[in-house]
């Protein structure tokens, strides 16, 4: 049984270790017809791993690797195999460019670029390279690149390939929008935009040594952004209906990789975790939590399916969305997360300027997975859906931990309201907190009974108990006699407008039934009762009369 590939991302390793492996080299085929390529998917769908691949195929300086092809389908294809080891190939990754200065952003591209120069050391000796040439490409190779220098460095390495090898050059940029989104979240984005600007337009526009370029990243970043003038690239993003089956697994493929590890009993649950997406009109199984998930199984069959996306960096975008969103777009989320549609025009091309407008939040939530298309209306409006259990479950414990932050500040103020007796604050206070709850819940006088456990978890609290004459719904204790303990009576409603008749009830029912006279025997001095009503998210409380 083959190796797993868990964090594989090498090509060459994958192929090596006899790797589980997914056969995508026809992208090969694809790439080779079009002048430049530039495919933008959501992270964790095996972006790194077709561009290591792509770099193994291309390079003039992997032909000892050759082999690594033998009996993959592009092996079968006599054109394509022309262009097997022929070019000088550079292939740079931004993924680490995450700092939180434009000055430390400087000194990791100045990394990149060290690392790139170092693949190609064969240019120090190249009789076909000016002095001034070699001695720029040593400040490259000894990481003492000026800053000034840093934007047509990779043009010129490029340029030194075409001059060593007489041949153009192939150029591989992977995760090329990871430092835009770290310029934007510390407040350096124009500089930032301006400097990939340049090294882009250098590099992949104004390149005579410039054989192909291909990029890779989750977001297809506006023109107006980054790649004003890039006009030679064919964008692939998952709104274009073609180039689809070469990214994340497809049904087919899924069926045979659960067959070759006997899960085949699983596919029902693999596809409720892990499937939905849709690209173009291909459906498509996530590729890195599919394989996850069968490496887990492996290692036990009562290993239950589980987010593997919640555990990895980039969830910062629901979060954010989550935490500092409106009233509007909570109520939106929440819509999603019952299963329901929105409808939404989505915007193709962005900048993460823009994510924080509201029209285009759905966009970048759909272009970075987190959303699908469950139809296309036309026009670039879509009906949106949560995609499968796996992302709806970032969703639901996203919120979760932004409800119980914003309860842990909040329910000491309801507490001290209803000991002070200030009926109008604690309904406030209340109403507020359920307005910000998720209505997913089931709307049942169970559910407003747990609601009321966890506002008041750390009090000492007696719930459901026998009292003289009945069962009271809860009672908070203090933690002297002399202090106030409460006694709280939970009604759901079945429309708004029995709201005030059932907490007037609620209220009653303390009344009839004695409830204080428990609270009182055991020594408590003051007790204060209240009614309160539930329907949704719209609740009242009403103070008993003594």
């Amino acid at each position: 049984m083959k190796l797993v590939p868990i964090g594989i991302e090498n090509f060459k390793e994958m192929i090596d270790k006899n790797a589980y492996y997914v056969d995508k080299t026809n992208l090969i085929e694809n790439v080779l017809n079009e002048q430049s390529v530039f495919f933008t998917r959501p992270r964790r769908f095996g972006k790194t791993l077709n561009m290591s691949m792509l770099y193994y195929f291309f390079s003039i300086k992997e032909k000892e690797n050759a082999y690594l092809f033998n009996g993959l389908n592009i092996s079968k294809n006599k054109e394509a195999i022309k262009h097997q080891n022929q070019y000088p190939t550079l292939f740079i990754t931004l993924k680490d460019m995450k700092n939180s200065s434009y000055e430390k952003q400087m000194n990791r591209f100045k990394e990149v670029i060290c690392l790139c120069a170092k693949s190609h050391l064969e240019l120090l000796n190249s009789e076909r390279l000016l002095a001034s040439e070699k001695k720029l490409f040593q400040k490259y190779v000894d990481n003492e690149t000026e800053d000034n220098e840093l934007e047509k460095s990779l043009f010129n390495i490029s340029y030194f390939l075409y001059k060593h090898y007489h041949q153009k050059v192939i150029i591989l940029i992977d995760e090329y929008d990871v430092p835009l989104q770290a310029a934007y979240q510390y407040n350096y984005y124009d500089e930032m935009v301006e400097f990939l600007r340049s090294v882009f337009s250098s590099a992949l526009k104004t390149n005579d040594a410039l054989e192909k370029g291909i990029m890779a990243g989750c977001l297809r970043i506006s023109k107006e952004s980054i790649f004003t003038g890039l006009n030679n690239f064919k964008v692939y993003s998952i709104l274009y209906k073609s180039k689809n089956e070469y990214f994340g697994f497809t049904k087919k493929e899924i069926l045979q990789l659960l067959k070759d590890y006997n899960l085949t009993d699983y596919v029902d649950e693999v596809k409720e975790w892990y499937d939905g997406y849709l690209f173009g009109n291909i459906e498509i199984y996530n590729h890195w939590s599919t394989l996850m998930y069968v490496d887990c199984k492996l290692n036990s069959s009562d290993n239950k399916p589980i987010s593997f996306w919640a555990n990895t960096s980039g969830n910062d975008l629901v979060v954010n969305y989550i935490q500092n969103g409106s009233d509007e777009l909570h109520e939106e989320f929440e819509q999603l997360i019952q299963g329901k549609s929105l409808t939404k025009y989505i915007k193709p091309e962005l900048t993460y300027r823009e994510m924080d407008n509201i029209n285009n939040i759905y966009s970048f939530l759909l272009l970075t997975g987190y959303l699908k298309i469950k139809e296309d209306l036309g026009e670039n409006k879509y009906k949106l859906i949560i995609p499968n259990k796996e992302v709806y479950e970032i969703y639901k414990q996203t919120f979760m931990s932004y409800f119980e932050d914003y309860t842990f500040v909040r329910k000491e103020s309801l507490y001290q309201s209803l000991v002070k007796g200030d009926v109008d604050h604690a309904n406030e206070i209340l109403g507020d907190i359920l307005s910000r709850s998720i209505s997913y819940f089931d709307n049942e006088e169970f559910f407003y009974h747990g609601f009321l456990l966890g506002l008041f978890s750390g009090k000492k609290i007696k719930s459901n108990r026998e009292a003289v004459h009945g069962r009271f719904d809860l009672c908070i204790l203090p933690k002297q006699i002399f202090q106030t303990a409460l006694i709280l009576e939970c009604k759901h409603s079945k429309s708004v407008k029995d709201l005030i008749k059932d907490f007037r009830e609620g209220a009653q029912q303390i009344i009839d039934y004695k409830y204080e006279e428990e609270i009182i025997n055991e020594g408590y001095l003051h007790v204060k009762g209240y009614g309160i009503s539930f329907y949704m998210k719209y609740c009242y409380i009403v103070k008993v009369q003594a």
